[in-house]
């Protein structure tokens, strides 16, 4: 399948279809059209014009003042993405650079970067044959950009630097001689607009919310599931209580509980306790409340995907260069750092159920083990979930309320959102964890309510995930079945219920 890249906007839902299924990516006529026209206006502009811009005829940043002579404004542009080329800490995840090559491209092609058709077309290429620039994770303000990270993005288009291709690290230069590719010579204003713009911080969002959208659906099925093993009370789902406070999330996550708990036995049986726990009793609260934000921070990225953010704007109809700021992060910065508050408090919950599961009440065995004492059971699972709570914690401290100025202060604002961006992915991670354990145990005590059932479909959960775990008897090795866990709550087959 191909998807045609346009100026029309896409969404996120789309976006996962084309990075799952392995879409290739072509530019539509209309974007081809809009890069030529942009680029011819360019040119033609340079021709005659009288005043410096910024980023075309003068240098970067605070070297604002300085005009650079014509012939030599070929080299600034490949100066400019060697000397950005600073990068440090690990390595981007794969899917996470392909999507930058992906929003890179989409972003130079609506017309107003300047830019080389054959410049876009080399970003779709290395795209469409899955060959990813090594970048990094550290250098960028969020600001000017995301200058360090997309150098290193940019460099294998000049032929440096070094790319993930089929397994291995190796000289793009290397790759390149194989392709029968050329290095790209970059004219003036390309290296800018690649390497301004919002796309390690905007890729990073977008990997950290379809997982965040995957896990928020897997923490009702688990959480639904826990209630019943904890022989919990189904009145704090009812539509009536969500009827007197009506946040959408909160309404969502009652019915959906509803949904999941029809025909459970467990659920219907006589309680003797008349209260759950808070983890429990809150759940449509606290998932419903991470629903809400997941669905505010889904419409800032869609809008952000869907942008120019280099820096200066091209505006041919309009006869304009305008040298802004929409290269800055703060838009994304702060929703990140939201989501990240959202999805920890989603294992912070998540953690909780686990522990009241193994606190042997209700008539389930301390730790979940039928012979506590010679076995220590699900003890240390618990201790586990809660270490990665606490370090989620201290990632949730928000970097966009962060600023250190650069530049000589010509920056001298800046958003901290690449920090945001990286600390989210690892938050959405640990979440995953947190919520694998959670089914490790809830899983385990299910299996102390038999001869009952719970709902047909969290019995078929149960029954597949047994599959992949078994019930523990005795004290083991546990650390590769939470593993399994985990990978299990990577299956999306799930995600219909």
């Amino acid at each position: 399948m191909t998807h045609y890249i346009s100026t029309e906007p896409i969404t996120l839902e789309e976006l996962k279809q084309i990075i799952d299924e392995n879409y290739t990516l072509a530019l539509s006529e209309k974007a081809k059209e809009a890069i030529l026209k942009c680029r011819k206006y360019l040119d033609d502009k340079m021709q005659d014009i009288e005043r410096p811009i910024y980023g075309i005829t003068t240098g970067f940043g605070s070297l604002y003042n300085v005009t650079i002579p014509a012939d030599e404004l070929s080299q600034l542009q490949h100066n400019l993405v060697m000397s950005h080329a600073c990068g440090s800490g690990e390595t981007v995840r794969p899917k996470i650079v392909k999507l930058m090559l992906f929003l890179k491209a989409q972003s130079l092609s609506y017309g107003h970067s300047g830019v080389q058709l054959q410049t876009v077309q080399r970003l779709i290429d290395m795209f469409n044959e899955d060959i990813l620039p090594v970048v990094y994770q550290q250098g960028s303000l969020g600001a000017s950009g995301d200058l360090a990270p997309l150098a290193h993005l940019s460099l294998p288009i000049i032929g440096m630097s070094e790319v993930l291709y089929k397994g291995r690290i190796r000289p793009a230069a290397e790759v390149w001689a194989e392709k029968g590719w050329e290095p790209i010579k970059l004219q003036s204003k390309e290296g800018l607009a690649l390497l301004n713009g919002t796309q390690f911080m905007s890729a990073h969002a977008v990997w950290s919310l379809l997982k965040s959208m995957r896990l928020s659906r897997w923490a009702d099925l688990i959480g639904a599931m826990s209630l019943d093993a904890f022989d919990g009370r189904i009145e704090p789902f009812l539509p009536l209580t969500h009827q007197l406070r009506p946040h959408k999330g909160q309404i969502c996550t009652g019915r959906r509980f509803m949904q999941i708990l029809d025909g459970s036995e467990l659920i219907n049986r006589p309680k003797e306790h008349v209260q759950d726990p808070y983890s429990f009793r809150c759940i449509p609260q606290v998932h419903g409340a991470v629903k809400d934000n997941i669905l505010y921070v889904k419409s800032v990225i869609e809008n952000e995907i869907n942008s120019a953010t280099d820096n200066p704007n091209i505006f041919p109809d309009e006869d304009m260069i305008i040298s802004a700021g929409n290269f800055h992060g703060e838009p994304i910065a702060i929703p990140m750092d939201a989501l990240s508050i959202a999805m920890s408090e989603l294992a912070s919950i998540s953690e909780r159920r686990t522990y009241q599961l193994i606190h042997g009440l209700r008539g389930l065995p301390k730790y979940l083990v039928a012979n506590p004492g010679l076995n220590s059971g699900f003890m240390i699972p618990q201790y586990t979930a809660a270490s990665i709570v606490s370090q989620n914690k201290g990632f949730c401290w928000p970097a966009s309320c962060d600023s250190i100025p650069s530049s000589q202060g010509q920056e001298d604002h800046v958003s901290m959102g690449s920090n945001s961006a990286t600390k989210l992915v690892r938050i959405v991670d640990n979440v995953e964890t947190v919520l694998g354990i959670e089914l490790f145990n809830a899983a385990q005590a299910l299996e102390f309510r038999r001869p009952a059932k719970s709902s047909p479909i969290l019995e078929r959960i149960f029954a597949d995930f047994r599959k992949e775990v078994p019930f523990v008897d005795t004290d083991c090795y546990m650390h590769p079945l939470i593993e399994k866990s985990v990978q299990f709550i990577r299956n999306e087959q799930y995600l219909c219920f």
